[in-house]
């Protein structure tokens, strides 16, 4: 089997570290705080006795973000905010405010789908930045993030905290078990209904599985029940990967190595300092660690997994579904709301039947995706009813 070429070119980024900085010291601003990875980040990079690169670190500004259709995300934006005023973080009304007063930036929202709208400032301001997982909301997100950020010239990466635990790691840099015939990663995989399955949690062991296997998967097949899920991925060298993710009963991360010298588990979970080590490296050199064809196979072997899944798991290809989401009919709607029952679309007053009815897309190659603006502080039963009356377009990113 051939492997597909990737629709982006790997360029170098220039950059000015922090030590350019008269007073040596990087100031990093967090987009979205609606995660427990905020209060878990801002405790490593503003510790008074931090040792080594984040001595030149501190987070000093923040935006809330939150979306209100998704409690994991809305019902935690306040509480992880105010953890983080005491140590000296400023939260901010808008990004364009905070991004004044940082030199980088951590898109944190647990919730992938406004990540593109959330980088969009970042990148048009030549701010690196890092970005969470999952890295968007879909394919199509993905690959416009990267497209963007090329095209300014602006470096980022993405990554699960798992990337980088030391048994995962090396098994990929200096392996214990000679060369790597096969692996089987798990982790949770917990769902959520507005992001294709792997995403919102699947992607901590579909990481685990690409970091040990590295890039090169052709297809996957997946198998799913209500409580497990087993994705099946073919690379192009013949060899086999494959992530298994649990709803029930024990929940662990791990792998397993099967290679020429034996076959053992990878290691443990080694928690989120080595993913800050990594993004204190990146900060200072400008230098992106993973390979954006690397990135792009992982989000598209979840895509890939959830067709998979539709067509009672036949194999279906990295290269169809990157295809399929480049040549999706893109449209992006602002909705605002005002006082009393006042509903504009793209500036064009509506009723909210008019707006149920405008927003469904016509066919599955049109992706309608819609900017909610509530500048009037709109709440209770009018917001839902707004929410759920979008047809069926996406919530990208809500302002209030």
């Amino acid at each position: 089997m051939k492997h597909f070429i990737l629709p982006l070119l790997f360029v170098s980024f220039l950059f000015v570290s922090a030590s350019a900085r008269a007073d040596g010291v990087f100031r990093l601003g967090i987009i979205g705080t609606d995660t427990s990875h905020v209060p878990a980040f801002v405790k490593l990079f503003n510790d008074p006795n931090a040792e080594g690169d984040y001595q030149k670190f501190q987070v000093v500004g923040a935006y809330k973000g939150g979306m209100p259709d998704n409690e994991s995300s809305w019902s935690r934006k306040d509480g992880y905010a105010n953890d983080i005023a005491p140590l000296g973080v400023k939260v901010y009304d808008t990004i364009e405010e905070m991004l004044a007063n940082v030199d980088g930036v951590l898109i944190e929202s647990v919730d992938g789908r406004p990540h593109l709208e959330f980088a969009k400032p970042v990148i048009e301001a030549g701010k690196p930045f890092f970005v969470d997982k999952p890295m968007a909301g879909n394919l199509w997100e993905v690959i416009e993030i990267f497209r963007l950020a090329e095209e300014k010239n602006v470096p980022f990466f993405s990554a699960s905290s798992l990337r980088y635990s030391e048994g995962m790691r090396r098994v990929r840099e200096d392996s214990p078990f000679g060369e790597t015939h096969g692996v089987d990663a798990w982790s949770p995989c917990h769902l959520n209904e507005f992001h294709p399955d792997f995403y919102w949690y699947g992607i901590h062991g579909v990481e685990t599985l690409f970091t040990m296997m590295g890039p090169g998967c052709v297809s996957v097949s997946r198998t799913s029940t209500p409580n497990y899920d087993v994705a099946v991925g073919i690379w192009e060298n013949g060899k086999i990967g494959v992530f298994r993710g649990q709803r029930a009963g024990a929940q662990p991360y791990g792998g397993m190595v099967f290679g020429s010298k034996g076959a053992d588990l990878a290691g443990k979970y080694d928690g989120y300092k080595p993913l800050c080590d990594e993004i204190c490296k990146f900060f200072l050199t400008g230098k992106t660690p993973i390979e954006p064809r690397e990135t792009l196979e992982i989000m598209a072997f979840m895509t890939a997994a959830d067709v998979s899944k539709t067509l009672n798991g036949q194999h279906v290809t990295l290269a169809s579904v990157i295809e399929e989401a480049k040549n999706l009919n893109v449209q992006t709607f602002t909705v605002t709301l005002g006082d009393a029952d006042a509903i504009t679309l793209d500036g064009k007053p509506v009723t909210l039947e008019e707006l149920g009815k405008t927003l469904t897309a016509p066919n599955a190659q049109t992706y309608y995706r819609v900017i909610l603006e509530n500048p009037a502080g709109v709440s209770g039963d009018k917001l839902t009813a707004v929410l759920k009356g979008l047809g069926n377009a996406t919530l990208v990113r809500y302002i209030y």
